[in-house]
């Protein structure tokens, strides 16, 4: 049994959020890159330009890439050789968060009364138990232009993956210049309700194109069809409305075919830390 002190995880959540907050990810970089190298009009490669401009601006002064500083989600995934010391798991990621959001924007507060809690807590956590001694700590931090283009739809099984294919398009299309554009497209197939909703926002934390390569396959049908619907950066029209697509799936039931697609910014911030 590993004994783990507390601490190590607020402070590991701290020092994630004060950097993804700031620093765009190196991979969402080397896309909205590849993107302007892409990208056919003129006004397109401006709006990614000011994009990239924007990211380094936010380095170089040390202030938010965007002003919203988003919801923060949280994948744990645990080893169950570890043991707890010195306080709550829980405790630990909000004080993390907490903290890191002292100079931020605080975007949370109750859903109905809308009362800000003040410190941009609670954070969502999601936690698996694996094999081991190790914690991987996996943080996105998450606004909410992009949140609300969401959607989920419980497909019936003989719409199989043509009406899966339908809707993530429809969906992204739907949400037009919203969620900032270019955007990241994440999936989540099969499971039930909720395990497909789950699926398609770790999916963009994780931000990694599937090993399966029928998969991987309609993740670039996908980006390519995404692509030909011209929305463009910043919904002003263009090649390059989305930078990337990742897709994770899970057995389903017989009378089921589950579809969540999560929508994400071209910011894109995502990191993950192992203790």
């Amino acid at each position: 049994m590993r004994q783990i002190d507390i601490k190590l995880v607020e402070n590991a959540i701290y020092e994630l959020c004060s950097d993804l907050c700031i620093n765009m990810p190196a991979d969402t970089l080397m896309l909205l890159e590849n993107a302007l190298n892409n990208e056919v009009t003129e006004h397109g490669k401006n709006n990614l330009k000011i994009a990239l401009d924007n990211a380094k601006i936010a380095k170089e002064m040390q202030i938010p890439i965007c002003q919203d500083t988003g919801m923060v989600t949280v994948f744990a995934s645990i080893g169950q050789d570890v043991h707890f010391t010195g306080g709550s798991f829980t405790d630990a990621i909000n004080n993390g968060v907490r903290k890191a959001y002292i100079p931020f924007r605080k975007s949370v507060l109750s859903p109905l009364d809308r009362v800000n809690t003040g410190d941009n807590t609670p954070a969502v956590i999601h936690v698996s138990l694996v094999e081991g001694d190790k914690v991987k700590l996996t943080v996105a931090p998450k606004g909410f232009g992009s949140e609300n283009m969401s959607a989920l739809k419980m497909l019936k099984p003989s719409e199989s993956v043509e009406g899966v294919k339908d809707f993530i398009i429809k969906t992204v299309k739907k949400a037009g210049s919203n969620p900032c554009p270019p955007v990241i497209v994440g999936v989540g197939i099969g499971g039930t309700m909720e395990k497909a909703a789950l699926m398609a926002k770790h999916s963009l934390a994780v931000s990694k194109r599937s090993e399966d390569d029928q998969i991987y396959n309609l993740e670039q049908e996908l980006l390519d069809k995404i692509n030909d619907l011209g929305i463009g950066p910043q919904g002003m029209g263009g090649r390059c409305t989305c930078l990337n697509v990742f897709i994770e799936t899970y057995p389903t039931h017989i009378a089921g075919l589950p579809v969540a697609v999560n929508i994400q910014c071209h910011c894109a911030r995502h990191g993950e830390v192992e203790i």
